[in-house]
């Protein structure tokens, strides 16, 4: 498996698509991936042991592999895009770059809300409540509307209002409760804020656990990082933080998505659609769960992470994700209004 970096690559991918096409159709996949998590190595050799189709992948930013993409125009070597968040592969299909996919595999396993005609999810992380338990009682943030509560000011921390994450939450926001209510929710929101927003998910949830702050947002994955951590510093982190699933009585728990849609010039295009196939078996999906600790997109399958189980079951929001990722300039834009940068 060739692990892609450089320039070069580009060129390398290029070749490598042309010799597949010479010595036997679809026999190359070229992946592009904005997925940086090392563990998927193992979804990308198994897919190769279950076929014999060998997988080159350039990683890569979402905005750099777009960019290439549309570069490349007809002689991409790219088969497939892989990235997280729901809007990042909404960008992609409106600058042309997916194919329509038809598949009765991917319609039979992936739930409805999770798939448009051009891309599909194939894992899904909550966007959690996570709240120091000596400073903050869990009853006073049981929706994201809470968070915004004067009692809460000087007391949240939290990252940039600009990253997708944020904007993937505030845009379901505006499809449950309208653009202004969620302008005003994030002007609220900035006056609670204990310090300018900066760092990650893993640094609001140390700062949090240290009293930084005594609430923060974040994704549900880097939480269970830590829950499944061996480090006595990570342990100590989990034992200050109380989690909050947000909205249970309402819309539910906002989640976002991995996913991935073939490119419309895909040079081997069997093999992508082999390999989205793939990527919602029970063993890719499982890989999901127990590897990067995501919920699977396909409910049926079983999981063994300790993390997931402890922090249980949930009534997510079921927006479709199409949807949601159409809000997410608005959200951007009340949130710049709004102060929260």
């Amino acid at each position: 498996m060739a692990h892609l970096t450089s320039r070069v690559a580009a060129l390398t991918l290029i070749a490598l698509a042309c010799q597949g096409a010479a010595h036997a159709a679809d026999a190359v996949l070229n992946i592009y991936s904005a997925r940086h998590y090392q563990t998927d190595e193992a979804l990308y050799k198994d897919f190769t042991k279950q076929t014999g189709i060998q997988v080159n992948r350039l990683d890569g930013k979402e905005d750099e592999l777009l960019e290439r993409i549309k570069n490349e125009g007809a002689n991409s070597p790219a088969d497939i895009l892989i990235t997280v968040d729901a809007a990042r592969l909404e960008i992609a299909d409106s600058l042309g770059l997916f194919q329509p996919v038809s598949s009765k595999v991917l319609d039979a396993r992936i739930p409805d809300h999770l798939r448009t005609p051009t891309w599909v999810a194939f894992s899904t992380r909550a966007r959690v409540i996570v709240y120091n338990k000596r400073a903050v009682k869990a009853e006073w943030v049981q929706t994201y509307d809470d968070l915004a509560n004067p009692r809460l000011k000087d007391q949240v921390c939290v990252r940039s209002g600009s990253h997708p994450y944020n904007l993937s939450l505030g845009a379901a926001m505006i499809a449950h409760e309208g653009e202004a209510k969620t302008e005003n929710w994030a002007r609220s929101l900035v006056v609670n804020f204990a310090r300018a927003p900066k760092g990650g998910d893993t640094d609001q949830l140390k700062a949090v656990a240290a009293g930084e702050c005594g609430v923060t947002i974040s994704n549900s994955y880097y939480l269970a990082r830590l829950m499944r951590s061996a480090k006595p510093e990570d342990r100590k982190v989990i034992e200050s933080l109380g989690v909050v699933w947000p909205n249970q009585k309402t819309w539910g728990t906002h989640i976002n998505i991995s996913g991935a849609g073939v490119i419309k010039t895909a040079p081997n295009r069997a093999a992508a659609v082999k390999f989205m196939e793939y990527l919602s078996s029970d063993k890719a999906q499982a890989y999901f769960a127990d590897g990067n600790n995501e919920w699977p997109a396909v409910s049926s399958v079983k999981i063994d992470n300790p993390a997931l189980k402890a922090l249980g079951t949930f009534k997510p929001d079921t927006m479709p994700v199409g949807d949601l990722a159409r809000n997410a300039a608005k959200a951007q834009k009340a949130f710049d209004r709004a102060g929260w940068r």
